[in-house]
């Protein structure tokens, strides 16, 4: 695993940190371990971990935003993914990883241990009532998620923890188009427009995903994010 590592993040044009393949590689391992008693991942090959997993992270490196000493929440972590890859492959960014499920975030703050991880905070809370909170909102250079949610709803979630001059990036599927037109008009009342896409293709794959560039220009407006079933029955 941690030679595949090493000749995906080569072939991204990334230069990481002499331990970071390594850490990788222990993460990968924890991760397929504690997959066999929690639903973390469906994709069980390790090399399938290294190039869908962690390269499709790693990938948010070569996008052209400097993540070097910034501030970033991964809303919706899940098992991780991206908050912690980059937080791997950028020892100097702080970043917190959200979920709303306590297991997972326990399993998550034992990898940032195992790994020995500073400046990497592992959060249980609902998105939409942490956004409001004094030093979340309208606090991070970035916000990421790669959940599964329409790209209205996301940004919803997302946008109100960005500063005014920060970014939410979306990673999305590269047929994501009319999603990403969809959310335009959601996107400008929540303080924030978009900015060009970019796209890019998994090294050792024929896969290409996409990143959904949305910058804030303005803070968000009291009252969202709203309740997630309000959001649901009316999105914006």
């Amino acid at each position: 695993m941690q030679a595949r590592i090493s000749v995906g993040l080569a072939q991204l044009g990334l230069t990481p940190p002499p331990q970071a393949a390594a850490q990788l590689a222990r993460y990968g391992q924890l991760l397929l371990e504690q997959n066999q008693v929690m639903n973390l991942t469906a994709i069980t090959d390790p090399d399938q971990v290294v190039d869908l997993h962690f390269l499709d992270c790693a990938a948010l490196l070569t996008i052209g935003e400097d993540f070097h000493k910034k501030t970033l929440i991964d809303v919706g972590t899940g098992a991780g993914f991206p908050g912690l890859p980059l937080k791997i492959l950028e020892p100097s960014l702080s970043v917190t990883l959200l979920d709303s499920l306590g297991k997972r975030v326990n399993w998550l703050s034992s990898v940032c241990e195992a790994l020995t991880l500073d400046k990497a905070a592992c959060l249980h809370a609902r998105a939409e009532e942490q956004a409001l909170e004094a030093g979340f909102r309208d606090s991070f250079d970035f916000a990421v998620s790669r959940a599964v949610a329409s790209l209205e709803l996301l940004s919803e979630l997302c946008l109100p923890y960005v500063k005014v001059g920060g970014k939410f990036l979306a990673m999305k599927s590269v047929d994501s188009g009319a999603e990403t037109e969809g959310a335009t008009r959601a996107i400008a009342k929540l303080g924030g427009r978009l900015l060009p896409r970019v796209d890019y293709t998994i090294p050792g794959t024929e896969i290409v995903h996409r990143v959904v560039v949305v910058e804030k220009i303005s803070p968000t407006p009291k009252g969202f994010p709203r309740r997630w079933a309000k959001m649901q029955k009316a999105p914006l």
